[in-house]
């Protein structure tokens, strides 16, 4: 792929099909039994963990998942696996909060969720990612 005169950095073109790749195991739901009220749901891991895909070293965060279900809630078991689907996958911090988030979607159906990021600071820049969706 051709550099355009603006990228010195040598990231360009590095993430354009993110959005199309599949993270395996895939999340799993289970049904909702209190689906007619709207109720908050807030998962935390402190063990996410993705690589950068220009330096191939590794990146951490505190990630939190919050969620108003609709007819589904992630089977958190499934949610542990899915996460640990990104520990070797080269993915841009701010890309990885937002995929997290596409594929929550795709799958749970929420009627809203918020999924936040802290990535642990490396080279003196802590990153904090919002990715927020509704129906």
């Amino acid at each position: 792929m051709k550099k355009s005169s603006w990228d010195t950095s040598g990231y360009n073109g590095k993430q354009d099909d993110i959005r199309s790749i599949s993270i395996k195991p895939e999340l799993e739901v289970i049904k909702n039994m209190y689906s007619d009220r709207d109720y908050f749901v807030e998962l935390k891991t402190d063990e996410f963990s993705t690589v950068c895909p220009k330096t191939g070293l590794p990146d951490f965060a505190t990630l939190i998942i919050r969620y108003i279900p609709d007819e589904y809630l992630v089977e958190e078991k499934s949610l542990k696996l899915y996460l640990t689907g990104y520990r070797n996958l080269g993915i841009f911090q701010e890309h990885a909060t937002n995929k997290v988030l596409d594929d929550f979607v795709s799958k749970v159906k929420p009627r809203y969720i918020k999924v936040t990021a802290d990535w642990n600071s490396r080279g003196g820049i802590a990153v904090h990612v919002e990715a927020e969706w509704k129906k």
